[in-house]
Parts: structure tokens; C-alpha cells; sequence
């Protein structure tokens, strides 16, 4: 066999087997960062709820999908560091936890998709331009945070009938909580309730907030969407029995965990779904055809332990609406 012919079947056969570059890029796993306020331990529902919805998809973490678990533990000044190192990282796609990780994952980046797992008001805090084209790298779900402080306000006026003052624990450094304030104020003046806003900034500040709310002699608390708030719920519920307080919270894991009553978005319903966002952009979709979807599952969920330790008596035809009630 002369030489020539030898040179040209040893490339003939390495050009068949060589494996063509889209198999190579397929064998790549992709990574996903995902950043929250709230410490890891605060939010395993929904972590978990996310990890479910990325098993439906046919993701399983460690094996042919990776996630960059960021936590700034309730430490607000640390998200800027956060998302920054996963920018570093050079993830595929950054899901947030929150609006203020949003806001810090937007001002790290303008290439790398975002999902949002939730956010109260994601036109108003300037995170898409409409729910239906968001536009930019940022995609995901609203949580209707501020719509639904109405209805929950209006829960607590039917559990107790002589409501005349609550006290409001919120965070004025959440985006939303302005807004959130104005529809509880709009639902306050048809009920002829008196507010009383109470910054809780930190965890020092829970105490202080109940002192002020009994010294006052608020009949009810009503919780705000909070990082802090939700990373001590334990505390505070056991703070709102001690004062014999009701409180209405936004999510079921307050109740879950002593407290009375919570009204709102289904959060857990949230983190799955989100999954559907990851697994679409991974497969080649942009964040700004992605409409922004509003929650579809909302709970109602009441303790009737809690009521009991406080002397309270929820009313039947409020029970029969309660889509769990722990005994």
C-alpha cells in the first residue's frame, strides 16, 4: 500500500470516529445559581419544591444538572457578593429568590438569564417591562404579594368581629413593601381599622416590634413578605403567643411551625413551576419571550392550637374555607 493511500484511510477513519462537536457541547452539564436571603434551613420547602419540579423535567442535581446553592443568611449587604461570584462562576441561569436578590442579580449581569421564583410586583420594581413581553434577561412568576394584604386583613376582621387596631410588621427595604402598605391601608379604611406599621430590619427588632404592638394595645399582627421575618417565624409565633396576639402570616410554614393563620400564594407551587423556566431557557429560550406567569394556587391555612393557647374561637364558616387546619 503505498503511502498516500495509507494517509488518506487513516483520515478517513478518524473523521468517522471522531464525535461531532454537538455531541462534545451535549455532554456539557449545565449550572444553575440559585440565591436566596433567607438562610438554606428557613426555606426547604421550596427548595425542595424546585428540586421536584426539576425531576418532572428529567434533571437530577449531581448528575446531569449542577446547582450553585447561595445563601446571605439574612444578611441583606452580602447579595451584591453573592450574585457577583456566581456570575464568576458563569452560570447558565441565576434563579432568585426574592425581589432584593433580583435587584442584586440585575445589577450583576445583563447577559445571563434570571428566573425569578417569585416576586410581588415585578413591573414595579423594574424587573420586566410587561408580564406578557418582560424584555431584558429576567423572566419568572409574580407571588400578587400586595394584592392579597387586603384579603388578609379582611380574614382577620372576620375572625374577630371588635378589630378596631393592627399592628404591621414589614421591612420599608423590601421593593414591595410600600405597595404593600397602600392596599392594606385601602382595605383598613373600609373595615375602619387602625394601622400601626412597625419596621422590623432586623432580628433585634422582632422584640421590640411586639413590645410596641401590646403597649398600643393592638388586637391582631398582620406579618409582611420579610426575609427576616420568615427566617424567624419560630420566634415570632412563640412571641405572639406569649402577648396572646392573633397574627396572620403570608405563608403555611409560619403555621406549621405554631403559628395561627397564614393567607396567600401558594410559595412551594411557585418554586416548582419555576423548574418550567430553567428547563425552557436551557434548551435555547431567551428570558424576554418568556411571559411572567401570577400564581394559580393560593392556601388557607389555620391552627387551631395556636387559637386555643391564645383564647380564641375561629368561627365555623371561616374553618369550612381553611384548606388545612392543624388540630
Amino acid at each position: 500500500m503505498s503511502g498516500r493511500i495509507f494517509i488518506g484511510l487513516l483520515a478517513t477513519v478518524l473523521l468517522t470516529t471522531a464525535p461531532p462537536a454537538e455531541a462534545q457541547q451535549a455532554k456539557k452539564i449545565p449550572r444553575i445559581g440559585y440565591l436566596t436571603v433567607s438562610s438554606l434551613s428557613a426555606n426547604v420547602a421550596r427548595i425542595e419544591a424546585f428540586r421536584q419540579g426539576l425531576r418532572e423535567l428529567g434533571y437530577v442535581e449531581g448528575k446531569n444538572i449542577v446547582i450553585e446553592w447561595r445563601s446571605a443568611e439574612g444578611k441583606f449587604e452580602r447579595q451584591g457578593e453573592l450574585a457577583a461570584e456566581l456570575v464568576r462562576l458563569k452560570v447558565d441561569v441565576i434563579v432568585t429568590s426574592g425581589p432584593t436578590m433580583t435587584r442584586a442579580a440585575k445589577e450583576a449581569t445583563v447577559t445571563i438569564p434570571i428566573v425569578m421564583a417569585f416576586d410581588s410586583d415585578p413591573i414595579g420594581n423594574g424587573f420586566v417591562a410587561s408580564l406578557a413581553r418582560p424584555g431584558g434577561n429576567i423572566t419568572g412568576l409574580s407571588a400578587l404579594s400586595p394584592e392579597l394584604s387586603g384579603k388578609q386583613l379582611e380574614l382577620l376582621k372576620e375572625i374577630i368581629p371588635k378589630l378596631s387596631r393592627v399592628a404591621v410588621f414589614g421591612n420599608s427595604s423590601e421593593p414591595a413593601n410600600p405597595k404593600t402598605l397602600e392596599e392594606i391601608e385601602l382595605a383598613a379604611g373600609a373595615l375602619r381599622v387602625q394601622l400601626q406599621p412597625l419596621d422590623v430590619l432586623g432580628p433585634k427588632d422582632i422584640e421590640t416590634a411586639f413590645r410596641a404592638a401590646t403597649k398600643a394595645h393592638a388586637d391582631a399582627l398582620l406579618a409582611l413578605p420579610s426575609a427576616i421575618i420568615s427566617d424567624h417565624r419560630s420566634r415570632i409565633a412563640n412571641l405572639a403567643l406569649k402577648n396572646r396576639l392573633p397574627v396572620m402570616y403570608f405563608r403555611r410554614e409560619f403555621v406549621e411551625d405554631g403559628g395561627l393563620m397564614s393567607y396567600g400564594t401558594s410559595f412551594t407551587d411557585l418554586s416548582r413551576r419555576t423548574a418550567t423556566y430553567v428547563d425552557k431557557i436551557l434548551k435555547g429560550a431567551k428570558p424576554a419571550d418568556l411571559p411572567v406567569e401570577q400564581p394559580i394556587k393560593f392556601e388557607f391555612i389555620i391552627n387551631l392550637k395556636a387559637a386555643k393557647q391564645i383564647g380564641l374561637t375561629i368561627p365555623p364558616n371561616v374553618l369550612a374555607r381553611a384548606d388545612k387546619v392543624i388540630r
